[in-house]
């Protein structure tokens, strides 16, 4: 078996044939295989050095088998600007086109001419001295996830020096690095850093695909993102940049998760570009009806199929490459709902890429995070990925939206809020309604907001979407969104409004980082990022979407909340269970609950829907397997009613000690202890987070 043939997965992703895809380095030159079952013909074109446009050699493929083409040539070496050319049939969904170069599917690098299409495949030298750097290893449940745009994040900071703003090199300068020990999150998780192009649609406007889901090749590092000393070096020095980013990332203990879009790719629908896939056998990579009109479940004019074993297997030494090569810690990836999909188009957990992934050796302690859907039929499958998996979790941030904002906007024009606390209540302790027992509350991740929709700020500040800017009339982006205003759309100088906008901001970051589930934060948030209301912003690549580190004292408050947040869920494993707890029985690292309304009395059946009742005190207490015993008290108040909370009676619980307030500007610097029966004044929607304390705790 070829070292770089995955173990364990189904037969058919497996075969023989479809090792060694791409080039493969050696003594005299190189080889290069490409799969391409329904091509007639195949050739190698390398170019010179220096001129992209100038071809040196037309070498042809020879067919090995398995719809896998061959070539050895001592032309490809290290640096060698390379494309294929492919001929076939004419039929009915096929896109043979003789007079096309194409970028070699398995690239590890490309170069690009002055066009669109203009890209050349580049073979790259993979070595790397790691210096005995390696993966973090942060467990899941110690796990804080900060999505992030790569250049967006440093594109602005004072301390980074501007020759590395928004490259990879500035990511992994020390003032990052800092900033994000500082801020207590364990990984960066990546928009995509594989090879991107932009839509000619954005191009005729001006615009840019800034986010980068419009993937042109699934080995290479977008150049672009590169130190321009590095582009100018060539596809190698890329590479090693990136390589140089996560080295430097995992020194300081840092993980760093892809965002990658294997579901499709930036040949769009057909008529548009044809630079790789679609020129190769457009009916072997690509979702088609028997006329050739492709499936598009993805909404971006493609879909992948993962039903043939050539494009499952692609996705897989793909995953395989960053986790080995690049020493990628996690994937989160992008419409996955797409990559289950079969060859009727149905989806199916059990999958053979999906399992796969699972079964790979070389993935085995790779984070695998679903986004579990996508906009085919049957397209929404949260929960339904299975063990291994973990999966964003839309459920939760619908439903935590809802509490503390969509339902108090309700309650200011009806003077009654529509649901009571119990559905929010299952969110924060782990969505056990949604994932499985032998999954657990770490199945979830929970996130508030994300690159996709309103910041954390937008979604208090704005009722509508304001995405004029983006050349569609304010037709895209989502119009469900959950947000609210607080009494004026947009900018305000009313401080009371402002000061609502804070605490809502507040409640909704404590709910995040104080639930159950692998929290995610979006860059920005943590000190309430401005995108005016824009709720699409993948367009824009500009100060609307850049980071700015320039804060006023707010929202250095906001941030100073965050971090101390994050901090308390690090030192309190009742906040943080493994697994669910089952009533009777002692489950190890799960967290038992026990549920109570403001007087300090057990919830009734009633109280849970009950809409005029939104007050809940929540008692965790951990099951210990790795860590000392915790127990904590959170109150959550869902009206803009005051309400006196009596603290409860809980066995062994003599006193509470307070940790975490949203009510604060600023957060707690002395914390303050209490007795049980004690009233705790709140005004509307607030939370406090206090520390069950036994003053003769058992030896």
């Amino acid at each position: 078996m070829s070292p770089d043939r995955p173990a364990g997965a189904a037969p058919g992703l497996l075969s023989p044939d479809l090792d060694d895809l791409g080039v493969r380095v050696h003594d005299g030159g190189g080889t290069l295989r490409v799969w391409s079952e329904r091509a007639e013909s195949l050739e190698l074109v390398v170019f010179d050095d220096a001129d992209l446009d100038w071809s040196i050699a037309d070498i042809p493929l020879a067919p090995v088998g398995g719809g896998v083409w061959s070539v050895t040539s001592e032309l490809l070496t290290p640096g060698s600007r390379y494309a294929v050319r492919a001929d076939g049939p004419r039929g009915t969904g096929d896109m043979f086109n003789r007079g096309t170069l194409l970028v070699e599917p398995y690239s590890r690098g490309l170069a690009t001419g002055d066009g669109y299409e203009d890209w050349r495949s580049v073979v790259v030298d993979r070595g790397f001295d790691w210096g005995g750097v390696s993966r973090p290893g942060t467990p899941m449940d110690r796990t804080v996830i900060y999505e992030t745009h790569l250049k967006g994040l440093s594109k602005r900071h004072p301390d980074v020096p501007p020759a590395l703003h928004g490259t990879y090199a500035g990511l992994a300068h020390p003032a990052m690095i800092e900033y994000l020990l500082d801020l207590g999150v364990t990984a960066v998780e990546l928009l995509p850093i594989h090879a991107f192009a932009t839509e000619p649609r954005l191009l005729q406007h001006g615009l840019t695909n800034y986010w980068g889901y419009n993937t042109l090749n699934f080995f290479s590092p977008h150049a672009a993102y590169a130190t321009e000393q590095n582009r100018r070096r060539g596809a190698g020095a890329v590479l090693r940049e990136v390589k140089g980013m996560v080295k430097l990332l995992h020194q300081a203990g840092i993980e760093v998760i892809l965002d990658v879009v294997y579901n499709h790719t930036s040949e769009e629908g057909i008529g548009g570009p044809r630079t790789s896939l679609r020129g190769l056998d457009n009916r072997g990579y690509y979702r088609q009806q028997e006329d050739g009109t492709y499936i598009d479940v993805t909404g971006c004019g493609n879909a992948v199929n993962t039903a043939t074993d050539a494009a499952a297997r692609l996705v897989l030494d793909s995953l395989r490459y960053w986790a080995e090569d690049v020493q990628i810690d996690g994937f989160r990836f992008d419409l996955a709902a797409t990559l289950g999909r079969d060859a009727a188009h149905g989806f199916t957990p059990g999958h053979p890429l999906l399992q796969a992934i699972l079964d790979d050796p070389a993935l085995a302690d790779v984070k695998k995070i679903a986004e579990p859907w996508d906009v085919g039929m049957g397209g929404w499958q949260t929960g339904a990925f299975g063990a291994g998996w973990h999966e964003w979790n839309d459920r939760y941030r619908d439903r935590v939206r809802n509490f503390w904002l969509s339902d108090i906007d309700y309650a200011r024009r009806a003077d009654l809020t529509p649901v009571g606390v119990g559905g929010f209540a299952t969110r924060l302790a782990g969505s056990s309604n949604t994932f499985s027992p032998a999954r657990g509350p770490l199945a979830s991740v929970n996130f508030v907001t994300a690159h996709d929709g309103f910041t954390l700020h937008d979604l208090v500040s704005y009722d509508v979407k304001h995405n004029l800017a983006n050349g569609e009339q304010n037709r895209d982006g989502a119009d469900t969104n959950r947000s609210f205003n607080h009494g004026a759309e947009g900018h305000t100088d009313d401080e009371t409004v402002l000061a609502t906008r804070r605490k809502a901001m507040r409640n909704l970051l404590g709910t995040l980082l104080l639930s159950a589930g692998v929290p995610m934060l979006t860059a920005g948030d943590e000190f309430g990022r401005s995108q005016r209301g824009n709720n699409n912003a993948y367009c824009h690549d500009s100060p609307l979407t850049w980071l700015s580190w320039d804060h006023a004292p707010w929202q250095q408050d906001l941030r100073a909340h965050v971090k101390h947040l994050i901090g308390i869920r690090a030192q309190n494993p009742a906040l943080r269970p493994v697994r669910y707890a089952k009533r009777g029985e002692h489950v190890p690292s799960a967290s038992l609950m026990q549920w109570y309304d403001e007087d300090g009395h057990t919830m009734s059946d009633e109280r849970w829907n009950d809409s005029a009742k939104r007050t809940l005190q929540y008692v965790a207490a951990s099951t210990p397997e790795h860590e000392e015993h915790n127990r904590v008290l959170l109150i959550v108040h869902g009206s803009e009613r005051p309400v006196s909370v009596v603290l409860p009676e809980v066995e062994g619980g003599d006193r509470f000690v307070r940790l975490w307030s949203s009510v604060l500007e600023r957060p707690l610097e002395v914390s303050s202890r209490h007795a049980p029966g004690d009233r705790i004044d709140l005004p509307g929607t607030a939370m406090e987070l206090f520390r069950i304390e036994s003053v003769n705790p058992h030896p």
